[in-house]
């Protein structure tokens, strides 16, 4: 698919939303992300993301890139995020791009997007009239082209990708450990943008770190194909041999990841068949762990009396058994499954008499309580 929205740039982006901290402190050091700026831009970078609710990025933009170089010479994407959390109101959430214009001191934005779009905050953008708002901003010169970031269900993205036919571009959470998880479900929602002709730009194609630095079992087999590789560079040029995808964003935090993305990144050789095979084996190490064997069939779902989404839990418990990160685990838990936690259960036991796989879901939602809940 031709991409014309971006043109002689590298398919790297810079994310700018883990930029590098003073030690110590929760301030983010301009310096170190000055430098980064630099060896990106020489790199040929041009692509760089920010957003509205990322704490003190789109000053630090300002200050590391808009300030020292030309307008013209890169792109810039920020975000309308209509969320509770981010306006409590229709005029606060039209306001945001104003603040983000101020912040940043762009002028405009090549690419702005309706924030982390699912179905938990979807009506607050109708509501809002966030889309016709987008196409004004387009006309007022003030953006150049909208999309949206998304975590929801290909059937949802389905529906709003025919609901907004003008949509330019969509960012989804893509990388191989999710290419096929059934919660993020990353090639359904990549298979489903590239039907409608959509292009793509990727955001977490290192799964937030955890694919820089993979179960030993991976390392093992990633490490045996290419002894010199960063485990990062697989994560990424995974997604960036994708022929829909327009754009990779990578949340550098340091210029060791910066030269390490750069190194593969500044002429990019798309995955060979072979590297496909060693990636294939390397989601079938990650799926061989002490997990909840759950397929995501829904069957024990549609007769919960409590509306406990069974399969989504026990993804994010999977993750956090995989991972380990518990802290990451809960956040993930207090707001990825939807419906009611695991500790509304009442064991009435519908679910394991639909559940094909036979398993004891009751005292698997007892864990889930005990590990994520308490």
């Amino acid at each position: 698919m031709e991409n014309k929205l971006i043109d002689n740039c590298m398919k790297l982006g810079f994310g700018m939303m883990r930029l590098p901290r003073v030690e110590g402190t929760k301030d983010i050091d301009l310096e170190h992300t000055k430098r980064m700026v630099d060896a990106f831009m020489e790199a040929g970078g041009k692509y760089f993301d920010t957003a509205y609710v990322y704490e003190g990025s789109e000053a630090a933009t300002k200050a590391a890139l808009c300030d020292r170089y030309p307008r013209e010479s890169y792109y810039l994407a920020d975000k309308l995020n209509a969320s509770d959390f981010a306006c409590k109101s229709e005029e606060e959430a039209k306001n945001e791009i104003k603040v983000s214009l101020e912040r940043t001191g762009a002028g405009y934005f090549d690419f702005y997007l309706l924030h982390g779009i699912d179905s938990g905050n979807k009506d607050k953008f109708d509501r809002y009239g966030i889309w016709d708002y987008m196409r004004k901003l387009k006309e007022e010169g003030l953006i150049r082209h909208y999309g949206f970031s998304f975590h929801s269900t290909p059937e949802h993205l389905d529906e709003l990708l025919t609901e907004h036919p003008d949509t330019e571009f969509v960012q989804l959470q893509i990388n191989y450990s999710d290419w096929e998880d059934p919660l993020i479900a990353s090639r359904q929602c990549y298979e489903i943008a590239t039907r409608h002709e959509t292009p793509v730009i990727v955001m977490e194609p290192v799964k937030g770190g955890k694919l820089a630095d993979p179960p030993q079992q991976v390392k093992d087999i990633l490490l045996q194909a290419s002894p010199d590789a960063s485990f990062a560079s697989w994560a990424i040029r995974f997604t960036a041999s994708l022929p829909n995808v327009m754009m990779v964003l990578s949340g550098m935090s340091t210029m060791q990841q910066m030269e390490d993305n750069l190194s593969f990144m500044r002429q990019l050789k798309p995955l060979n068949e072979e590297e496909k095979g060693v990636l294939e084996a390397a989601c079938k190490a990650l799926m061989q762990f002490d997990g909840i064997a759950c397929t995501s069939c829904h069957y024990c779902t549609p007769g919960c009396p409590m509306d406990i989404h069974i399969p989504e839990i026990f993804a994010v418990m999977n993750v956090y058994k995989m991972y380990g990160n518990l802290k990451e685990a809960r956040n993930d838990y207090g707001w990825r499954p939807g419906g009611e936690k695991a500790s509304a259960c009442i064991q009435c036991g519908q679910c394991e008499g639909a559940c094909p796989q036979h398993l004891p879901i009751i005292s698997l939602l007892e864990e889930v309580v005990e590990t994520l809940e308490k």
